[in-house]
């Protein structure tokens, strides 16, 4: 690889680093060495590998661990476009993974404040509650908290399967035809990112959406926590003439 003197020097340790990684000689996950072991294998100073270092970190190559060390990241398995409206079954099952659902709660219960707002409720109405941990081959990936206008179910709905979506259209004859979403990512929680399995240097992504039926009627109020590490997402944008 050929560079221009005038490069600062910390991005072209940047582009050894990536080319390391590139070419296997760091793996997803593994270890660096201390500042100093690294610098002294790079030739550069302390201060310049840590440039560079802050820089991998802000791409997300890198992932510093406190009091452990810094290791390269690893690459999320599971990707979706945002412009997509998709099914967690769905992505699962197109990295080739098993799907599948540990319960913890469903049934009807009380609204909070935003409930109510965004799924248009009357007064005095209830939501269907649906609480899951949805895994890829036995792993903790997404913790699922799904809400339902009572007015819009029977009195014996009960939700079957891995498919939110699928489960709505079967049993319940409710097609969903778009979403709003919104994307925020958060710190550890001390419980949700237990359950997946996350240590306390791995944020969660949280996916906000409000499903819509045929008739833009809100019928569904999701909010998914997704393991950053094993997830991520991607928008297409294109421009407008």
């Amino acid at each position: 690889m050929e560079y221009n003197y005038q490069t600062p020097r910390y991005l072209l340790v940047i582009e050894q680093i990536k080319e390391k990684i590139k070419e296997g000689e760091l793996e997803p996950g593994e270890r660096l060495p201390s500042e100093m072991e690294f610098s002294k294998q790079l030739r550069v100073s302390r201060n310049t590998l840590r440039e560079a270092l802050r820089i991998l970190e802000e791409e997300n190559i890198i992932i510093r661990k406190h009091g452990v060390g810094t290791f390269v990241n690893r690459k999320p398995q599971f990707r979706g476009g945002l412009e997509e409206l998709f099914s967690i079954t769905d992505m699962i099952k197109r990295e080739g993974k098993e799907p599948s659902t540990e319960w913890l709660f469903t049934g009807y219960t009380d609204p909070h404040s935003d409930d109510i707002e965004e799924l248009e409720l009357t007064e005095d109405e209830r939501v269907y509650l649906v609480k899951r941990l949805r895994k890829a081959d036995g792993l903790p990936l997404v913790y699922c908290i799904d809400k339902l206008p009572e007015h819009k179910l029977s009195a014996d709905f009960m939700i079957r399967g891995e498919s939110m979506l699928d489960a709505l259209q079967k049993d319940a004859g409710i097609i969903i035809s778009y979403a709003k979403a919104d994307i925020n990512t958060i710190s550890y929680h001390h419980e949700i990112s237990k359950m997946l399995n996350c240590d306390k240097d791995t944020p969660l992504l949280v996916l906000k959406q409000i499903h819509f039926d045929l008739d833009d009627h809100p019928i569904l109020y999701s909010l998914n926590f997704f393991r950053s590490d094993e997830v991520s997402f991607n928008v297409f944008r294109k421009r407008m003439f």
